[in-house]
């Protein structure tokens, strides 16, 4: 059985608008997250769900994997599930 590690990134927060964007140091938030959760050797696969095309332009220059969701989902773990239903149909 392959695990998936599903990383959610939603650009319109209300707390922290572009979060994943975010640079700290030389790199965006979302590369540092991707990159961490790759290096712990947990996953097989490692996405990134998101709905917004700058955050998916940015992760697949870095490397990522991307799965693109719908905007009007309540909760990360609502991403979460979308982005594994999608990614399944695919392979």
């Amino acid at each position: 059985m392959k695990t998936i590690g599903i990383i959610p990134a939603r650009f319109q927060s209300i707390r922290f608008p572009g979060k994943p964007l975010a640079l700290l140091e030389d790199k965006p938030m979302i590369q540092w997250v991707y990159q961490g959760v790759q290096a712990s050797k947990l996953f097989d696969t490692v996405l990134i769900a998101t709905d917004h095309e700058h955050i998916a332009s940015t992760a697949l220059a870095f490397g990522a994997n991307v799965v693109m969701t719908s905007s009007e989902h309540p909760s990360g773990t609502d991403r979460i599930r979308e982005a594994l239903e999608i990614y399944e149909g695919q392979t």
